[in-house]
Order: C-alpha cells, then structure tokens, then sequence
C-alpha cells in the first residue's frame, strides 16, 4: 500500500490532521509579513521619508525581480531532487530562517547618508538577498502541498489556511505601523513620515518571520519525512537540468496559471504600493484611520477561509477563480471612481468616509483572496498531471513559478507605482494638503485604467486552465496505476511516459 502510494506522496492511512493544517498555514506569516512591508511600504519609505526618487527605488526592486525569475525554478528543481533524512523540502526551509530576518531587518534600516546612487545597490543588494532568503522557505514549504494530501477539495483548505495566516502576517504590519509604529512628532506631525517607526518595524519583522519559518518547518517535519525520497539520479549536467525543467513548465495549463499570477499579483502589487499615497494624499487619512482600514485584510481573509472552499466544492476552482477576480477589481476601485465623477459624497467627517473605503476594500480582499486561493491550489492539481505526461514529480518547479508571481506584487507592483508616481509629477517628501489637484487627478487616472487593464488581461489567460475535479481524480488514478516513482527508480532517474492518456489537452 505505501508503495503504491508514493507517487503522490503521502499514505492515505495517515490523514490529515487540523493540527498539521494551522501550523503549515502559519509559516505564512514570514511570507505575508514580507510581503506587504516591501510591497506596500518600501516605497513609501525611501522616496518620501528618505527622500529617494520613485523612480531609483522601484528599478532596484525591479532588477532584483529579474535574479529572482532565474533563482526560483533552481531552487524548486533542486528542492525536488533532494534526499535527506529531514525530507526533501525541510533542509531548506529550517536554512532559509536566520537569512530572511537579516534582510528583513536591513532594509528598514539602510545606512545613513549615503547618496541615492549608493542607496539604489543597496536596495538592490538586499531586496535580492531578501527574496532568494524568503524562497528559500517559501518554495519547498509550498510545495509540500499536494505532498500532503492528493484530494482535490483538502487542497483547497490548504491554500485557505495557508493565505489566511498570509493576511494576518500582512496586517499584523500595517497594525504595528499605523497604531504603534508611525507616532506623530513635533518633528514628524504626518505619522506615516515618521522615519523611527519603519526603523522599528526592521526589528520586529525579523523576529515576526524567523519564528514563523520555524514553526511551519518543527510543525511538518514529522509529515515531511512520510513523504518517499524522490529516486537516485546519475549526476547530471547544469544543460540537462535545465532542459529538464523547460520541459516541465511546458504545460499549458500552468502557463495560463503564471500568465493569470504575475499580472494578478502585479496588480495587487500596484494596489498595496498606491494604497498608503492614496489613504495619506488623496483621501487625506491619519495614521489611525489607516491603521483601521488594514483590518479589512483579516476580515476578508476570515470570511475567505470559509467561503473559498465551499464555493469551489460547488463550482469549481476555475470557475470561482474568475468570477471572483472581476467582481473585486470592479468593486475594488468603485470609490476612486465615484470620487472623480464627483460622486462619492462621504468625504467629510472622516468616520464616514472611513466606514465606506473600508466596507469596499473588504469587499475587495474578500473575492481578491478567493481568486488567490483557488489559482494556487489549481497549481497543486497540475503536479499530477504533469507526472502523467513527463513520469516527474516536480512539485518544488511548479511553487516556483507560484513563488515568483507573489514576488510580482513588490517587483512589477512597485515598479508601477513608480512609475505612475513620475509620470503623474508626484512631488518627493510631499506634505498632504499641499499638492496641486491635477497632480492628485492625474495619478488616480492613471492607476484605475491600470489596474482594471491588468486584472482583464489576466482572466482572459485563465480560461486556458483545463484541469477540473474529474480530470484530477483521473490523474490521481493514472499515477497510482502505473507506479511513477517505483519506475523512476529502477530505471535511474530516467523520464516515464506513460501510456497515451484519452484526457483532453491541458
């Protein structure tokens, strides 16, 4: 029975404990953390409180995007061929803690007095080493997922939890910032220019993703080393490798998942680095009403965590996955757009106001969070049936590729927020209040167009993705059938194919 069971991973004996579901979602925490504080504040920090041009901080971030694209889909392909008494994905994940909160730490609190030339490798150097350090984890962690269960509904629960604690990791961030950290001074009256509290939010960081690496690593090690060790292999060289790993990705249902992913998480990218311009200039909010709005992420992930699953039992996961991405971006800029044909009317006092931008951003987080889930939890389902077409388990490859979308969001996100900065004549170290309305009108048309365009463009790749609850099963069946990884084993690492499959292409 084991051995029939080792080509998807886990023995069906053993099921999944609620247990080994919460601690795996919880390593989410480093990689939400990371996440929003890059994404959403990186920006914010060097060009308006270090007085970096928009322009300088985004091209580093995007240039340390590009050495992630070629890391990733290396470390997934190593992280599947690992053997070890720790499992395939634990070595890495317990390697990647110590890392990630250094550069954690380090981009927080950059040198003082450096020129914008010296400050822009700086950021380059660390945002690089950052990613690499939270992939490390990120990676093999996620890649465990369709190692720990087969059944096409768990997964679902999976990638809930997993996005779950996602959210909270993001918000417990934008908690610490807008209600402890961003402190108005006689100094610093605008909290949100406080240099000090981002200064504290390095520290705090680190310790927040150190600890939750762990936990995730010590909470799966023992379900970790259930999973078989993959096949001894004749050494190859760097060109098979790579051939291989072309060959993996050649699938075309997840080339319209990546496709979907970075345009996705570049627009979410875009919406989280814009968030705190439009919150402190646009909408003219203080530190605490901010800190308010930052709980819709949690509320909507709450409501996320139940309805995701549900919704897919029913619907399916691609189904779910576009009507929810166009229901959130359509409500998501709702109250940008109702402000420019004049309107939204609640801009004074600020409670309303507040109450408004927070029942749409909920809105927003909620169908947004969906869409996130069900596309990821759509990537686990295409391992099998990539395993029936090449005869390799390459879980690690394919949470690459995952990996490097969410990266998007603080690469081609940031890269875009700048890039609307400039072109709007956004001012450095702007006092809110004090900008010229066409500056404040031309930014905000030009990021709604952007952001729909982006999110339209991404629903078209999805309706690519064939692979739906049948299709699985009939996979799941296909591997267990034909014994991959015994095969792979006898024959020395060398590609199965198995019989022509009737399935449709994916």
């Amino acid at each position: 029975m084991e051995r029939e069971n080792a080509a998807f991973g886990v023995p069906p004996a053993a099921p999944l404990r609620a247990r080994t579901k919460l601690l795996f979602g919880m390593g989410s925490l480093a990689e939400g953390a990371q996440t929003v504080a890059f994404g959403s504040y990186l920006l914010i920090f060097y060009n308006q409180v270090m007085g970096v041009p928009a322009g300088i901080v985004s091209a580093a971030l995007m240039a340390s995007l590009v050495i992630d694209a070629i890391s990733n889909p290396i470390l997934g392909h190593v992280s599947d061929n690992l053997r070890s008494r720790w499992g395939r994905r634990h070595p890495f994940m317990y390697a990647a803690a110590l890392p990630t909160a250094l550069c954690f730490w380090l981009m927080f609190n950059p040198p003082q007095g450096w020129s914008n030339d010296a400050l822009f490798w700086y950021i380059l150097a660390v945002a690089t080493l950052g990613r690499i350090a939270i992939n490390l984890y990120e990676l093999p962690s996620a890649a465990l997922t369709p190692e720990l269960s087969e059944d096409y509904d768990e997964r679902t629960s999976l990638m809930t939890w997993r996005y779950f604690f996602g959210y909270v990791g993001g918000l417990g961030i934008a908690t610490l910032l807008f209600f402890v950290l961003l402190r108005p001074t006689p100094q610093y009256p605008v909290g949100q220019l406080n240099p000090e509290g981002y200064h504290q939010l390095g520290i705090i960081g680190a310790v927040v993703t150190f600890a939750a690496i762990l936990i995730c690593a010590v909470g799966t090690q023992a379900r970790g080393r259930m999973v078989p060790q993959p096949p001894a292999r004749e050494r190859q060289s760097f060109g098979q490798h790579f051939r291989e790993m072309l060959g993996t990705l050649n699938h075309r249902g997840f080339q319209a998942l990546l496709a979907f992913g970075v345009l996705k998480f570049s627009a979410a990218g875009l919406y989280a680095s814009m968030a705190v311009y439009l919150g402190t200039y646009v909408w003219q909010l203080s530190p605490r009403s901010m800190g308010l709005l930052a709980f819709d992420g949690v509320i909507a992930a709450l409501i996320a965590l139940f309805l995701a699953p549900r919704a897919a039992r029913r619907f399916g996961k691609r189904a779910v996955a576009v009507v929810a991405a166009a229901l959130g971006v359509s409500l998501g800029l709702m109250p940008l757009f109702l402000r420019q044909l004049g309107l939204f009317l609640p801009i004074e006092p600020e409670g309303p106001l507040v109450a408004t931008l927070f029942a749409f951003a909920t809105i927003f987080g909620t169908f947004s969070a969906t869409s996130q889930i069900m596309t990821s939890a759509m990537i686990a389902d295409v391992v099998e049936d990539s395993m029936v077409r090449t005869g390799r388990h390459a879980a690690g490859t394919f949470f690459a590729a995952n990996a490097f979308m969410k990266t998007c969001t603080s690469g081609f996100g940031v890269l875009g927020a700048g890039l609307l900065l400039s072109l709007s004549g956004f001012p450095e170290k702007a006092i809110p209040g004090q900008i010229a309305p066409e500056v404040i009108d031309r930014l905000v048309w030009l990021y709604m167009p952007t952001i729909a365009i982006l999110w339209a463009i991404a629903i078209v790749f999805l309706s690519f993705y064939r692979i739906d609850r049948a299709r699985h099963e009939e996979n799941v069946r296909r591997v267990r059938e034909s014994a991959v990884v015994e095969d792979l084993s006898a024959r020395a690492g060398e590609p199965t194919r198995l019989p022509p499959t009737v399935l449709p292409s994916s």
